[in-house]
Parts: C-alpha cells; structure tokens; sequence
C-alpha cells in the first residue's frame, strides 16, 4: 500500500474513531493536569464530568494525588491509561517523571501503575503513538526527548530512547539552548515530530511502535526567533498547525507522507492588529476541530483563543476571533468529541471555562460555567457512555 493511502486510511480511521466516540454517548470524564505549588492549592490530577448535550461541567475532583506538577496529561487510545508528565519528580531536579495509571470507571479515579525516569530535565509533554504501545516524552529544561515501550498492563518500560538535542537559537534571552516542548505522532503513526523552542525547528523522529525506539530522520527550520512549542494536525493528513510561542503565531506545515518531510508555507498572526507590537506575550497550545474548518491557538497573558478560519485545500489560515478566555493564562484547552464545545483551562486563575464552538464559523462564546482547578495547564476527555 502506498504511503498517500496509507494516510488517506488513518485520517478516515481516526475521523470514525472521533464519530464514534461522539455517538457513543453525551458523557465524558475530563481530566486535569495541574501544577502543584502553594498558589494553586492542588494535590494532583483533576476529574470532573462533563455533558455534551448541555454543556454541563461538573466540579473537578481529586483523581490521583501526593504527587509533583503532573502537568501535561496523555491517554491511551483504547481509554484504559493515563500517563503524566511530573516537572520536577526527583529532589536535585536533573530529572522528572513519567507515571503511568490505570482509569477506573464510573469515577475515573487512578491508580498508579509505575513511574520511570524522564531522563532529561524539565518534561512538560507527553504523548503516546497510534497504537499506545508507545509514550514519548519532551523535556523542555534539557532540551532533550525520550521514549518507552507499554506493556499489555499499561506500565511504562525504562527509556528505550532518549535524544539530547544541541544548538542554540536567535534569541539568547529565550533560545540559548535547546528546549524540546512537544512530541506529536504523524496520522500514519510513521514519524514523531518535536518542537524545539530553542532550535526554532521540528526535528522528526521515525517510530517503532513494537519497540518503543526513535530514530533520527530529519528536521525542519522555522523563522528565527519562532519558538515552535505545540502542533497539531489538520484531518485530512496534510498539514500540520505550529504555534510560535515567541513570534505569536500560527505557522501551517504541508506533511509529505511518502517522505516524511514538512515544508513551510504560511503563518498568520494570533494577535488582533492592534495588539501585535505588545510585549511579554506568548502563545501555548494549538487544536484543530474535528471537521478541519477551524484552527485554535492560545494566547497567554494576551488572555485570549485565537480562532482561525481555515482552508483544507491550501491550510491557509484566517485570523478571525480573538476570544477572551475568561481567566489569567490559558495554557491548554481541549474541544470536546462533539465538536460543540471547548475547556479552556486558566493557569494563574485556578479555574476552567467552558466554551460554546459555533458551528458555522468556528468561533467560541463563554457559557458562563467556570469551575475551580488549581493550577490547571492541561485538558483531556475521556468519553465514556
């Protein structure tokens, strides 16, 4: 089978995944990862439920505690497991952690089943392959990332690979080394790609899922002073959306999948014109809806949603809403598998909103439900009936 089918089949796949999970029901579990300081007041990770008929969030329980910042927050595509990402798991901080749950259901409390080594400093992502027989990790305060294999019982292996990047960036400020902020697996699970903030690159990496092993395959260069930290992919396979945390915008990438190759072709800014020589502002996490229309973009400190229009033809995007997000730094938000609505979770705030998507133009309008999570940096649903 070729490599453009291969792609045209898992989008297709994926998309029925997405459907199905939507149809399956109106009831989600939605989890939180959250930093652990004084000023948050959290224990651990967060879970509350939440309906897609209404809109109704419930208020965020304690999930799994005693533990240190699980700040970003990954599940398994069967549903079974939650891996996490601690900041700062070992007492001289050389290191982190990634633990690994079992998800009990009605409740979604966890249970922890291991923990293993970051290896590197300073994880602050986490995600697994198509098939959860892999979890990858970026380390943003090494500069470096690793990956493991899953067992059958969801615990984690030690690190099977583990990458340490170099280099430096125009920025001495921000850029004085390498700082790897995300892993994201292409839709035909062939290559894992890292944003490096430092770098102002994408540095691909070929997976094996049947060993958990990364290899060096190639790189992408971004405009100087980007600062590349998340990505997500368009349905359709062909493009892939990165927020330049420094530059404050949106960079499109058309993915060659027989290659496995990213090329540049256009960016637009996440700020409103007015607002665009302001200082002191950046980006965090990016989102694709499930129907390709429409692209989402965090604005910290800016306190906003960017919400782009999108072509599926050209990935072009259009600034089109810049959305206030109800609280004090919007690090991370999720739509939910209906597609009719978005949690955007307030760093600073200690809080959660919830967001109604519009279906014709993509743009959000705040429900007027906020729940209190502590330190919340990070979204995930889980559907469950």
């Amino acid at each position: 089978m070729n490599r453009p089918l291969l792609l045209t089949l898992s989008a297709v796949m994926l998309s029925s995944l997405l459907a199905g999970f939507a149809a399956a029901g109106d009831r989600s579990l939605v989890y939180f990862g959250c930093y652990t300081t004084q000023k948050s007041g959290s224990k651990g990770i967060l879970v509350a439920e939440f309906n897609s008929a209404t809109g109704a969030l419930t208020q965020p329980v304690l999930a799994a505690g005693s533990m240190d910042s699980p700040s970003f927050l990954a599940l398994s595509p069967d549903g079974k497991f939650l891996y996490s990402a601690g900041e700062s798991g070992t007492p001289d901080h050389k290191s982190g952690d990634i633990s690994a749950f079992r998800i009990s259901l009605p409740d979604g409390k966890l249970s922890k089943l291991n923990e293993v080594s970051s290896v590197g400093s300073g994880p602050c992502h986490v995600s697994l392959d198509l098939t959860g027989r892999m979890v990858m990790t970026a380390n943003y305060g090494g500069g470096s990332v690793a990956s493991y294999g899953v067992g059958p019982d969801g615990k984690l292996s030690p690190a099977v690979t583990f990458v340490q990047h170099s280099g430096s960036g125009a920025n001495p400020g921000r850029q004085e080394g390498p700082h790897a902020h995300s892993m994201n697996v292409t839709p035909d699970n062939r290559f894992a790609l890292c944003c490096d903030l430092g770098l102002d690159k994408v540095i691909i990496y070929k997976i094996d899922p049947a060993t958990g092993k990364m290899t060096a395959h190639g790189e992408t260069g971004l405009a100087p002073g980007t600062g590349p930290r998340h990505l997500a992919f368009h349905p359709n396979g062909k493009f892939a959306f990165v927020n330049g945390e420094m530059a404050m915008n949106a960079v499109t990438l058309a993915y060659d999948a027989e290659k496995g190759t990213l090329t540049e072709t256009g960016s637009a800014s996440t700020l409103p014109p007015e607002d665009r020589d302001k200082k002191g502002l950046s980006t965090a996490e990016t989102a694709v809806h499930p129907n390709g229309r429409f692209v989402y973009v965090s604005n910290r400190t800016h306190d906003t949603i960017a919400v782009f229009s999108c072509d599926p033809a050209t990935g072009q995007l259009t600034l089109v809403q810049n959305a206030p997000a109800e609280g004090e730094i919007p690090r991370n938000f999720r739509i939910d598998p209906s597609g009719r609505w978005m949690i955007v979770a307030h760093q600073d705030s200690n809080s959660a909103a919830v967001f109604k998507i519009d279906a014709d133009t993509g743009k959000l309008t705040f429900t007027g439900t906020k729940v209190k999570a502590g330190g919340a940096v990070c979204v995930r649903f889980l559907p469950v009936d």
